[in-house]
């Protein structure tokens, strides 16, 4: 029996949605697609949309890619925006700049010319290949962004009398003793299971080169934990720094920070847009011109007989307007759609309902760039406190080796920690001070123009991102992956809902944007069905 290919593609379609169904069309060449385009990871032929009419909701990352991705594939696409400007959480604030919290309160930020605040992302990973390319394709300039360096310093209050230490001593100097510890291992034969005989030489000649071993296989310090004293001219000799006690290391609790730079997405090499991470969603604004409708929050998310329709405010306190589209991309966070009525099933307004979000916090001010000038010479990359309410102190990677900067201290997830407890914003900021001077003595005096945020707190955000728990990362996330995560990435009639919560990549750009191309990709090979 012979089928006809619109029955073949809707037997795909049933087995494997619409996606495998989109990628079967496209294999079979059923799209259009012209040979200039044939080169692109994400092809959409022009002629794809048909003119069809989509809302999308949100201008965040996920919704500009979507209106972005879908316009030029003829789509006829509006975004719905509640605030004044592009980005989402993708937001950073600079002088002349205003941050209001929900319940009223609000900071002015009166920052130098330049200097700027990357209150939500602030990183892009290497990895992230996506969004890499679509600032390549915007022209939003990129920089290294100096995510680790060993320069910078570790804390606690138990150890070493409160004193920090380099971060590049504590790694070799644990590097070197655990070396030590394996050589005895392997010269006692206790790894002989593990090892042959001709492999015995060979394993000790590495641990000799990874821990700087001494010829009798023993740590006694390196040049690569730093020096007391650098090589110079004349008569000064190179002189390492005393090795740092083993048992002090072990309690110091440094582990996590050493290994900072090992989990794959903080791994070197990281980029930063250059002047601020919302230079990446005004590109895409300016792109779309007035595709986006922004100060227009969503009051009503409705369903048609053949389609959607969605009632919006036309700015904070104007009139009720409305909208109907054929499809939906609801961008919006799930802490925001809780609270707007809808006709969504029963299976999404659960799934919805299971998810809570944390609020990540942080805290930044303006200051001499003390931490360059005075004898540290830390350029960029993070501190790490492991005692006490602030973890990380993070060293700008904009602008190295001028006069003054912007230092983040405190950054963490407030929903869990000490530091969301305390009583008032000034017991904030006071906290993010006295880190800085644990690390720096002295100097958190110069310390200015302090600009908390709390991402909980943030009109059409209240929260940073799904929680999955206080572990970072995340000990067990089947809670959420096997649960409500399973609704929100098939669609809802005619309803696709996107953002980094419908992906693995949570609280990365990467994840919203790559979770907006799988939702157009099913609306895509809807379309081209009906």
């Amino acid at each position: 029996m012979t089928i006809s290919r619109r029955e073949f593609i809707a037997r795909i379609a049933q087995a494997g949605g619409y996606g495998a169904a989109f990628m079967t069309m496209h294999s079979l060449g059923l799209l259009g697609m012209v040979e200039s385009e044939r080169g692109k990871d994400f092809p959409l032929p022009p002629s794809t949309g048909r003119g069809t009419k989509v809302i999308i909701l949100g201008a965040g990352i996920a919704g500009l890619v979507s209106a972005y991705e879908m316009r030029r594939a003829g789509f006829d696409c509006t975004v719905l925006e509640a605030r004044e400007r592009p980005g989402g959480r993708n937001w950073t604030l600079r002088g002349g700049s205003k941050l209001l919290f929900n319940d009223g309160t609000s900071q002015d930020c009166s920052f130098d010319e330049g200097n700027y605040f990357n209150c939500g992302p602030a990183r892009l990973p290497s990895i992230h290949k996506t969004m890499l390319g679509y600032c390549n394709e915007l022209g939003v300039e990129l920089e290294v962004e100096v995510n680790t360096s060993r320069s910078t310093l570790l804390q606690n209050d138990n150890v070493f009398g409160g004193t920090p230490v380099r971060q590049g001593q504590a790694i070799n100097d644990t590097r070197g003793y655990v070396a030590e510890l394996l050589a005895k291992c392997v010269q006692q034969g206790a790894l002989d299971q593990a090892f042959t005989q001709d492999d015995r030489s060979v394993v000790m000649d590495f641990l000799k080169s990874y821990g700087a071993l001494r010829p009798n296989h023993q740590y006694k310090g390196s040049s690569r934990s730093g020096d007391r004293q650098l090589p110079g001219a004349g008569d000064q000799v190179e002189i390492a720094r005393t090795p740092l006690p083993f048992s002090d290391l072990l309690r110091s609790q440094f582990w996590h920070p050493m290994l900072f730079e090992e989990m794959l997405d903080m791994q070197a090499t990281m980029f930063q847009p250059v002047g601020g991470m919302d230079r990446i969603p005004y590109a895409f604004a300016r792109s779309l011109g007035d595709v986006v409708r922004y100060n227009s929050p969503i009051t009503e998310i409705r369903k048609t007989t053949n389609g959607v329709r969605v009632m919006y405010r036309k700015g904070e306190s104007g009139p009720i307007d409305s909208m109907e589209a054929s499809y939906c991309v609801c961008t919006l966070p799930l802490t925001i759609l809780k609270t707007i009525p809808n006709d969504f099933g029963p299976r999404v307004k659960s799934a919805i309902a299971q998810v809570s979000y944390d609020s990540a916090y942080k805290v930044a001010w303006e200051s001499r760039r003390f931490w360059e000038q005075d004898g540290d010479e830390i350029y960029g990359g993070i501190s790490f406190l492991t005692s006490g309410l602030i973890p990380q102190v993070w060293y700008p990677s904009a602008k190295l080796m001028s006069k003054r900067g912007v230092l983040i201290s405190g950054y963490a997830m407030e929903n869990w920690d000490e530091f969301g407890k305390l009583p008032s914003y000034k017991a904030k900021i006071a906290a993010s001070r006295a880190a800085v001077e644990k690390l720096h003595p002295g100097k958190s005096k110069e310390l200015e123009k302090p600009m908390y945020m709390s991402w909980g707190k943030v009109p059409y955000s209240l929260g940073s991102w799904v929680s999955r728990g206080p572990d970072y990362p995340p000990a067990s996330e089947a809670a959420y992956y096997d649960g409500p995560y399973r609704e929100l990435i098939v669609p809802d009639d005619r309803i696709y809902f996107a953002g980094d919560h419908c992906s693995h990549i949570i609280g990365w750009q990467e994840g919203a944007v790559l979770a907006a191309q799988r939702a157009i990709t099913m609306i895509v090979s809807r379309v081209a069905q009906s």
